[in-house]
């Protein structure tokens, strides 16, 4: 029996439950994580939304690292590019597509509060608009895709170390969003399943590990960091 919704095949499950059977792995786990994917990708589309709404709230970006998103929506760009050129079901990468619009939306929000000055703080944004749309179609050298795509690893990791060093130096999280920073974890501890059972490449699943480590660094950091500032406010009050 083949039944196929968005990639999804329900023929084997319903198959086995017709029967009064319980569904084989192999063909229970594969329809989980695709069920899975779709729905981090779905949750995707406002994982960011309390960040921007918290810093449009307080009209501010206190504890911030700039540097910290504009490497995120770098990093965005070029898991995106990879993964739509490998080929990848859309439920294992889709998120990244909403990621990447919610980090730019966020970069421009903290330009705006920080106010940058003078024709250097454009430079970047700028090689940004310039390089992207060529990195998103695919129009490069095949082994340079292969290279940004490793080093993509190494600048996720380094757009969390500026944000990680930040809390700890303020010994406070600023306005970063708990709820944000939580969803960002638990989607990366399902990407990890959803991953090996799409056979993503190995690059793809140690991402997925990387950010469960670096985003429960900052989870764990507003969990110590906050607790203090709560007390601090009632005794102010």
């Amino acid at each position: 029996m083949e039944l196929e919704i968005l990639g999804i095949n329900f023929g084997c499950v319903i198959g086995a439950l017709r029967e009064w059977e319980f569904p084989e792995k192999d063909c229970l786990l594969p329809l989980v994580a695709k069920i899975l994917g779709y729905c981090i990708v779905a949750a995707s589309t406002t994982v960011k939304v309390p960040q921007i709404l918290k810093i449009l709230k307080n009209s501010s970006v206190r504890g911030l690292s700039v540097v910290a998103f504009e490497l995120e929506a770098v990093g965005y760009t070029i898991a995106l590019a990879y993964c739509i050129h490998k080929g990848l079901s859309f439920s294992a990468y889709g998120e990244l597509l909403f990621l990447l619009i919610q980090a730019i939306i966020l970069v421009a929000i903290i330009y705006y509060y920080s106010q940058p000055t003078g024709g250097k703080a454009w430079i970047k944004p700028l090689l940004y608009c310039a390089v992207a749309p060529t990195v998103l179609a695919g129009q490069i050298d095949p082994l340079l895709f292969e290279a940004l795509y490793a080093s993509q690893h190494a600048i996720f990791f380094f757009a969390r170390v500026p944000q990680i060093w930040e809390n700890y130096k303020n010994k406070s999280t600023g306005e970063l969003s708990f709820l944000t920073c939580f969803m960002n974890f638990c989607g990366s501890i399902v990407r990890v399943f959803t991953s090996i059972q799409e056979n993503a490449p190995l690059s793809v699943i140690m991402g997925s590990v990387m950010g469960i480590a670096t985003n429960g660094t900052i989870l764990s950091q507003i969990l110590m960091y906050q607790k203090p500032d709560a007390k601090k406010e009632k005794k102010v009050q």
